[in-house]
């Protein structure tokens, strides 16, 4: 809680005939709007330290919060409101002729309206400065936090407020002097939401400063809605999307906080398959072009040439490409977004290719405005990478999984020769691009690849062999020589994915490898001379 203040027509020591609030104020943001507005109303203002002396710089009168409760400030001002004074005239139900009876025995008057916001606990332990364990403590509100619920509890006779947004509506209801059980259960909602939300920071925060395991015991992820969506997955769901508030997500990056330059309101199907392509291109330290259809990446290239990546990346799969998303991991330029406007599809050299959405980490001023020109629809995305380390969340009916996210790197794992022929640098480089790709890709996942460049993928099959197949097919004659990553490992080998990979000319492939006919494996590649690497990690995605 910061400072104090109550208001109050006639004397703060009567229940009779008054109209009394308190307001706790840290942010004084539009302080001086509402009290005025109050006074205007007929209100008094009690007021403690820093709000007091803004209400008196603005000339409102205040009157110190000391004469209501008899008590002064102490502990460094840990204590100032956590007193019968206060929280028996928040509490007090005015249907209750005992509790109203008890009020005027210890003349103690009613409170109509508490007006509070808290110690910027948020703020200041996610600032890019950091705070002692010391004080992010003395940040922790309790006065606050006590007020607010005691409010929100008593709502039916107490209006409670939290947000400075809310300022000029609950004036005019006042002014209205009417009784809106809905607006005050709403605020009622509004104010326990708030306290929620602070307390899952504190417990958050405080459990990070403690040598627990990473996932704790219980928590709370505190959402906030950013926008209420036309419909789901399909037109007859209803949808919304929230913003984690959680501290981990402070300058975490990620779709969700992405700013929309342009195009369409974001569907819900929108924000999955934008979130697909994100992480898939952020994971390449080269200039690189993903294009992603229903969360799978159909279309990966890099290249120093980031036109020339992003046609290589439409030319993977150019009927998957249309209609897509396609992601960028460096800044869209003039050239680029003339080319992505202008581009025409592989497949008949004559349709000009459309897309859902383009996210990148930036655009020139002249890029932007040259995508605008290609749709009014076309969402134009900026986003910021992903930080690594992040706890990832899945729902299952009655509970949710949790588990660190899938962020390791080429360079963080072994590629093992297993084979007699050893792979070339060339295509070992193959093979590390395309195991980035297939960790992005759903489970049965397979991808060819060839230099820097995806040729083919097969995903989401049941099995194996018909993921291989699919991604042999969309690679054709560039198969040869080309590498191959698995997701997983392969259970068979002989007359299976290993040996019909290798007939097809595929060059070397990767796989993690822990099958117990892994040896069939080795055994199949050295016939048919293909390189064979384990890389000892496996990247389902379902």
């Amino acid at each position: 809680m910061a400072e104090t203040v109550a208001a109050s027509a006639g004397s703060v020591t009567s229940p009779s005939g008054s109209k009394n609030a308190l307001i706790s104020l840290s942010d004084k943001k539009n302080l001086d709007l509402l009290a005025a507005g109050l006074q205007e109303l007929g209100y008094t203002i009690v007021s403690t330290g820093g709000t007091a002396s803004a209400l008196e710089k603005a000339g409102i009168s205040v009157t110190k919060v000391e004469e209501l409760t008899n008590f002064p400030e102490m502990l460094d001002g840990r204590v100032k409101t956590l007193h019968p004074n206060v929280h028996g005239g928040i509490l007090a139900r005015r249907d209750q002729s005992h509790h109203m009876e008890a009020l005027e025995k210890h003349s103690i008057g009613t409170f109509e309206l508490v007006i509070v916001n808290l110690y910027p606990f948020y703020a200041k332990v996610s600032s890019a400065n950091g705070v002692t364990f010391d004080d992010g403590i003395e940040n922790i509100d309790i006065g606050g936090p006590t007020m607010i619920r005691a409010a929100a509890k008593n709502h039916k006779d107490v209006l409670v407020v939290v947000d400075s947004e809310d300022y000029p509506v609950l004036l005019e209801f006042l002014k209205g002097n009417k009784d809106d059980q809905q607006f005050r259960r709403k605020l009622a909602w509004k104010a326990f939401q708030h306290c929620a939300a602070y307390d899952s920071a504190v417990s958050e925060w405080l459990w990070k400063q403690t040598e627990g395991d990473k996932f704790s015991p219980s928590f709370t992820v505190p959402l906030t809605l950013k926008s209420s969506l036309r419909y789901g997955e399909n037109p007859h769901q209803k949808a919304a999307f929230y913003t984690d508030s959680s501290l981990s997500e402070v300058n975490g990056g990620g779709i969700a906080t992405a700013i929309q330059h342009h195009g369409k309101e974001m569907s819900y199907n929108n924000y999955l398959d934008a979130d697909a392509a994100w992480n898939c291109v952020c994971e390449f330290e080269k200039p690189t072009c993903v294009v992603v259809k229903h969360t799978n990446p159909c279309g990966v290239a890099s290249r120093d040439d980031l036109i020339e990546a992003y046609r290589l990346a439409v030319k993977a799969d150019p009927v998957s490409a249309f209609g897509g998303i396609v992601a960028f991991n460096t800044e869209v330029d003039e050239a680029l977004a003339k080319d992505i406007r202008e581009f025409r599809s592989p497949t008949d050299g004559e349709t000009r290719m459309f897309y859902e959405i383009v996210v990148a980490p930036s655009y020139s001023e002249k890029g932007l405005e040259i995508l605008r020109g290609k749709s009014k629809t076309l969402r134009i995305l900026e986003a910021k990478k992903n930080s690594r380390g992040k706890l990832s969340l899945r729902q299952v009916g009655g509970g949710w999984l949790a588990q660190d996210s899938d962020d390791l790197t080429p360079e963080e794992i072994k590629f093992d020769v297993k084979s007699k022929k050893a792979p070339e640098e060339s295509e070992l480089s193959d093979a590390k691009f395309a195991w980035l790709c297939v960790k992005h890709v759903k489970s049965n996942a397979i991808v060819i690849a060839k230099n820097n460049c995806m040729l083919g993928m097969g995903s989401g099959q049941p099995n194996r062999v018909d993921s291989l197949r699919i991604a042999v097919r969309k690679a054709g004659d560039e198969v040869k020589g080309a590498a191959l990553a698995s997701d997983a490992f392969f259970p068979f080998a002989w007359n299976d994915a290993v040996e019909e990979a290798c007939q097809s000319g595929i060059g070397v492939i990767a796989e993690p490898g822990g099958s117990i006919r892994d040896n069939d494996a080795i055994d199949c590649c050295d016939k048919y001379n293909v390189s064979l690497v384990f890389t000892g990690v496996r990247h389902f995605r379902h």
